[in-house]
């Protein structure tokens, strides 16, 4: 509840005024039985004037001017309240999301996050504008309506002895079907969204594969099946409300069985039993008013503990020992004066062993030891899925080491301010992401401050000014939500010139040019040579003619470094390694 009343806080105001509000309705509301009784009873004993009559009139109007004012008011504060309490929610989700590593979003997937940030904060933002609206309106109403009843008739009143019970009894059932089922349709909808959106940024290899049937039988599955769970949801609904109804009926119906004899032998005004029948009414009401609320918070709770799943879930990847202080004055991102900064780009692997699943025997990597100078440029080869890719993220901490530690210029990456580790290391990936927006947008992600020349000096060694150039608004050029509207190619290239910008004291590249034609890629390696020559570099490929000119070339297998040396060396001590540059290169170009 503690975590809930952080939303709650900054809009106190409004989520006070709301219920006060509607307060004000409810006193208006259990009045106005009181003018017609007055009214009636007058009327059956003869006693009715005009004045009464006008009386009566103009206190009904008044009475019911309030009641709209409480409305009203109550309407709008709970509204303000409600949507400034929906937009921190989902303000906090987000950044939460942003704080997770890896692992944690592997944990509960993109598509579940999406529904979490999206239909689970509307589930709960409702549920939130329900209370404001109904939490004091629907138990003062039922109080004061049964007040008012027994103060009328005390006797008659025992009627509800035996239908609120009732009505508690079906609440509470209804509570306990319906809770589970509602989490469960909450959990369908994570399907459906993880379904559409692997088809959406797939499109092209579904269509180019001629798989839009298999994709359509997929997601009509999980539309069954979120159908289905809320078909088994909405039961519980509809059964509940004529089941009240009759519940209500009944209870009208008992008190004019047990009234209307007590009225024939003159024990009680008409008037009198008019009221009360009212009153019953309006308590009533407000009890399925209440249920409604028990109802919808059954859901609103479902996708509450789904949403406090997200916000509790603390990250793997945290600021370590060194980064831990103080901030200092005048230094941002809350880095202390003592965190260290990466100033040469030396990296060290100290028996780094790492798994996917922490309850896994088989690891990803095996007892790594490898030392690499600053500012030297290495290759890393081998077969897919031996550990290259994971291998290189554990430098900027995307993963941590569950043996063993990484360090870059002897300092533990752990002990780094993350922001500062990530800001000296720069990834390049096979399928990297280019944003919304323009070209040269995209590329200030690389560098903020960078000027229009900066960005044209990084596409030019990237090999990637010709082809912006080539486009009618250069680089001025909306790149589409993925990149969808450039080539693979292009949009390696324009990664390649993102990283050369930010000027990194590592490079990482993982394969990052397999879409590039090998003479491209030569000018490229070449203009890394020139503009990062202090920078370490890692370079990842399966072509050998990317790494045969590093300064040392790791040859990977199994999550094992099993052989290293230059590309000679490895000609000679690794038959795997030479295995490779046979099925690529001609005779002469191997030896």
């Amino acid at each position: 509840m503690k975590r809930w009343f952080k939303y709650v806080k900054p809009y106190w105001p409004w989520f006070v005024l709301g219920p006060v509000c509607m307060i004000i309705e409810v006193i208006g509301e259990v009045r106005m039985p009181t003018f017609l009784q007055a009214v009636i009873n007058a009327a059956n004993d003869g006693t009715l004037t005009a004045a009464m009559g006008w009386r009566a009139m103009g206190g009904m109007v008044l009475n019911a001017l309030i009641m709209m004012a409480g409305g009203v008011g109550g309407a709008y504060f709970g509204a303000k309240a409600q949507v400034n309490f929906a937009a921190d929610l989902r303000a906090d989700i987000y950044a939460r999301i942003q704080t997770f590593s890896f692992s944690n979003i592997d944990k509960f997937s993109t598509g579940s996050l999406v529904t979490r940030m999206t239909n689970d904060v509307t589930q709960v933002t409702n549920f939130v504008g329900m209370m404001l609206r109904m939490m004091l309106r629907a138990p003062g109403m039922m109080i004061a309506a049964l007040i008012m009843a027994i103060s009328i008739r005390p006797k008659l009143s025992l009627v509800f002895a035996v239908s609120i019970p009732l009505l508690l009894i079906g609440v509470a059932i209804v509570l306990s079907i319906g809770f589970p089922r509602f989490k469960r349709m909450q959990e369908k909808i994570d399907g459906i969204n993880a379904a559409v959106r692997e088809n959406v940024t797939n499109v092209r290899v579904v269509k180019s594969f001629v798989r839009e049937d298999f994709e359509e039988e997929k997601f009509g599955k999980a539309n069954r099946e979120l159908r289905d769970a809320n078909i088994s949801a909405v039961k519980v609904m509809i059964t509940t409300q004529p089941l009240m109804t009759l519940l209500m009926q009944g209870t009208i119906l008992a008190l004019v069985l047990i009234g209307g004899p007590i009225i024939l032998r003159g024990e009680m005004p008409v008037g009198d039993l008019s009221a009360f029948i009212t009153y019953a009414m309006q308590i009533l009401t407000s009890l399925l008013m209440m249920s409604f609320m028990l109802m919808f918070s059954s859901r609103a709770m479902a996708s509450g503990k789904r949403i406090l799943e997200v916000l509790e879930e603390e990250s793997d990847i945290t600021d370590g020992t060194a980064a831990a202080g103080e901030p200092a004055d005048g230094l941002t991102d809350g880095a202390p004066a003592s965190a260290p900064r990466v100033t040469r780009g030396a990296i060290e692997f100290r028996g780094v062993t790492f798994r996917y699943y922490k309850t896994s025997e088989d690891a990803v990597l095996n007892h790594i030891d490898l030392t690499i100078p600053a500012g030297a440029t290495v290759g890393i080869t081998g077969a897919t899925g031996c550990g290259k890719s994971t291998l290189v993220s554990l430098i900027p901490r995307l993963y941590d080491p569950d043996e063993g530690c990484v360090l870059v210029d002897g300092v533990d990456v752990k002990d780094y301010h993350l922001h500062d580790l990530r800001d000296d290391v720069s990834m390049v990936l096979q399928n990297n992401t280019l944003f919304s927006g323009t070209i040269a947008d995209n590329l200030r992600w690389g560098d903020q401050n960078a000027t229009d020349e900066d960005i044209r000096r990084a596409a030019a060694f990237a090999q990637a000014d010709k082809f912006i150039d080539s486009f009618p608004d250069g680089y001025d050029t909306i790149i589409e939500q993925g990149g969808t509207n450039v080539s693979g190619g292009q949009k390696q290239r324009l990664c390649i010139a993102r990283a050369l910008l930010k000027k990194p004291k590592i490079l990482i590249l993982d394969d990052s040019t397999s879409a590039v034609d090998t003479a491209t890629e030569a000018m490229i390696r070449k203009a890394f040579r020139e503009e990062l020559q202090d920078s370490t570099k890692l370079i990842i490929s399966q072509r050998i003619t990317s790494v045969m000119d590093a300064d040392l070339i790791l040859v990977m297998e199994e999550g094992r470094i099993t052989a290293s040396g230059t590309h000679a060396e490895l000609l000679r001590t690794s038959q795997t390694y030479r295995e490779i540059c046979e099925s690529q290169l001609e005779g002469k170009e191997v030896s």
